[in-house]
């Protein structure tokens, strides 16, 4: 019997066309699916939309449509946007299926009876963006402590649910299962945020809205997203209090929640204590993968930087998309994507290191031998040398993968398939071809070259599967098996096609500027700009370095790892930005002179580095006197016309670490 195998995704939320960075979170989950489906597990994929809630019921109205027509024309752009990046999910749930609904208001209840969720009146201040209220303590100055917009004061009814009565619990469980939840420093912010200085009740439903599901026997409040969208990873295999589907019985505890980290709170602490006081298993594990970036920047529609991933695949192609997602995301760091960088990723590391090497050896297989795979019968010292690389880059790519660190597995593999264009550029082919005397070396050559691209499809199936089955279609064979050796002698090998065409960037950005509906006249001049601006970097006059000092002056600079706990823009200045950091040991305020290259939003959460022991100074803030307490370190600070950008420490360093 297979051993069971659980993943979900989050299910995104119903408002509107997911984006890159949306996407690559199914693209990774499907890639972790695949993966352990060709290990040999039963696997079962989950993913699905989050349709309930007063945004939702607000662009309805605007809309003059109902709430339900709403979702429904979002999911379907939800469901098409999955099956063309191929996820290759087992069940798509909607959180306004009827059995969805029926098992939230059943899990309500039982809570409710239990005496874990009880009525009162909520009085604080609400975030609309984010759907979440905060007491006084948690706002400053009005803003929302998690988007950093503005809040309004809010009071209503409320039923709340006691999350303090399950901390113990749960932090012991955290304390017994390392690697509950990873990357470790995600877990530790939760421990060390919200879980050890005592957890709030948590508001469970609202009632300025109506698009939800009721809360059973007090209609006029509805069960909101915490009970809602977070028990969808266990209705969807059939739970409901009184009664635990087939599915659920094989399949759940699940084995890894596949998350983005800004929702990490809500997976490891509200969701862990929903099933403890349910008396349910909590989950193997839970991954928070950083974001996607455009560049540095977090993508926003206000901005003009959001990447489709329908839009990219008319560019690059599917798997083209996949490669670049899985590749260019770090396990525990945010990731970045431009245009730019996707088409050097594309023509260095899929038309050149793999589309090549795969031509190359097919069309010579073809030339010398009529396509007949050869017999290796002619081994030399250099064949263990790839050989060697082909079983390590197999046991690294395992050991990558049940670990999720997803683009290293990746990495392995191109590294693997470059020692293979070497092993070509060593044994010289064309030459072995001139003499009948070496017709038998060329052969097993050859042969190491068609069993090492084997193993690399096999391998790279998960990640871009259309290409693997391609390119195992043309070495005639359906063999997955990962020891060399399994290609079998004497079939033939088909014709070599074109895996990926190397991408031309004047045309690349002539396309874009077609999709994009500009001129390509519009978007050359941008390019132009583009190339202006670097070359002017290129050759601009650096300011000296500055004079020497010795070692033991440098140390005294105490420069350590703060996070940004707040961020706002300083009223009446263009150029300030007030920071509330914290430095492990103590929070600090400091104003820094960014404003014009950073918002305050996209900055929360983020570790900075800072100069810890510089002198205070005070400053006059809008006629007041206001201390600022260290200094942000950021490059291009003193230069002319320069671009400043601060210096970000790794998501899993630790706050307060000193830095040298």
């Amino acid at each position: 019997m297979k051993e069971k195998f659980y993943l979900t995704t989050a299910i995104p939320y119903c408002s509107g066309k997911p984006h890159i960075g949306n996407t690559y979170e199914v693209i990774l989950t499907d890639a972790i699916a695949r993966y352990k489906r060709k290990m040999g597990y039963d696997v079962f994929f989950l993913t699905g939309t989050d349709e309930h809630g007063i945004k939702i019921e607000t662009k309805a109205k605007e809309m003059g449509i109902t709430p339900k027509e709403f979702v429904d024309g979002v999911y379907a752009k939800v469901r098409d946007m999955w099956a063309l990046v191929g996820a290759s999910y087992d069940k798509f749930i909607r959180t306004t299926d009827d059995y969805h609904e029926k098992a939230v208001t059943g899990i309500f209840k039982k809570l409710y009876e239990q005496g874990d969720i009880y009525k009162s009146q909520y009085e604080g201040h609400y975030c609309v963006p984010c759907e979440s209220f905060f007491t006084d303590t948690q706002v400053t100055d009005g803003k929302c402590p998690d988007c950093g917009r503005p809040v309004e004061r809010a009071t209503e009814d409320a039923y709340f649910f006691r999350m303090s009565k399950y901390a113990d619990r749960l932090l012991k469980h955290i304390e017994e299962n390392p690697g509950f939840v990873e990357p470790e420093a995600r877990l530790k912010e939760m421990v060390n945020n919200f879980l050890k200085p005592g957890l709030q009740d948590l508001c469970v439903t609202r009632s300025s809205f109506t698009w939800g599901v009721p809360v059973p026997g007090d209609e006029k409040h509805v069960i909101y997203v915490w009970i809602d969208a977070l028990s969808n990873y266990i209705t969807a295999l059939g739970y409901e209090v009184d009664e635990q589907g087939e599915l659920f019985k094989k399949y759940w505890p699940c084995d890894v929640h596949v998350i983005g980290k800004d929702i990490v709170r809500f997976h490891t602490i509200y969701w862990p204590i929903m099933l403890l006081a349910l008396g349910i298993p909590l989950p193997k594990k839970i991954y928070g993968h950083g974001w996607l970036n455009f560049g540095t920047d977090k993508m926003s529609k206000s901005r003009g930087n959001v990447m489709y991933a329908d839009e990219l695949a008319e560019l690059f192609g599917v798997d083209g998309v996949r490669y670049y997602t899985l590749s260019a995301m770090p396990y525990s760091s945010d990731g970045s994507i431009t245009y730019d960088s996707m088409i050097a990723a594309f023509n260095t590391d899929l038309a050149n290191n793999l589309g090549n090497l795969v031509s190359r050896t097919v069309s010579m297989n073809k030339k010398y031998f009529g396509s007949v795979i050869q017999a290796p019968v002619a081994s030399e010292a250099i064949d263990g040398e790839l050989k060697a690389c082909v079983a390590e880059t197999v046991a690294k790519v395992h050991e990558k993968m049940d670990t999720y660190h997803v683009s290293d597995a990746l990495s392995a593999i191109f590294d693997m398939l470059s020692r293979a264009n070497k092993y070509i550029d060593e044994t010289t082919p064309w030459v072995l071809a001139k003499s009948e005397d070496t017709k038998a070396r060329l052969g097993t050559v050859l042969y190491n070259l068609l069993e090492t691209i084997r193993v690399g499809a096999s391998l790279l199936s998960p990640f871009i599967p259309d290409t693997a089955a391609k390119i195992l279609a043309t070495l005639g064979t359906d063999d997955m098996s990962e020891e060399f050796g399994a290609l079998v002698c004497g079939k033939a090998t088909g014709e070599a096609e074109v895996l990926f065409k190397r991408i031309d960037e004047k045309e690349f950005y002539e396309r874009l500027a077609a999709q994009k509906g500009e001129t390509a006249e519009k978007k050359e001049e941008a390019k132009m700009e583009e190339v202006k601006v670097e070359e002017a970097a290129a050759e601009k006059v650096y300011e000296p370095v500055a004079d020497t000092v010795v070692f033991d002056d440098f140390v005294k600079v105490d420069m350590r790892v703060a996070k940004v706990l707040e961020c706002e823009a300083v009223p009446k200045s263009k150029k300030l930005l007030k920071f509330k950091l914290d430095l492990g040991f103590e929070t600090r305020q400091v104003f820094s002179g960014i404003a014009k290259y950073y918002s305050p939003e996209e900055l929360i959460g983020k570790k900075v580095i800072m100069v810890a022991n510089l002198a205070p100074r005070m400053m006059k803030i809008n006629g007041n006197e206001e201390e600022s307490n260290g200094m942000i370190v950021a490059s291009g600070g003193h230069e002319p016309d320069a671009v400043v950008r601060l210096l970000f420490a790794a998501d899993d360093a630790n706050v307060g670490d000193r830095v040298s």
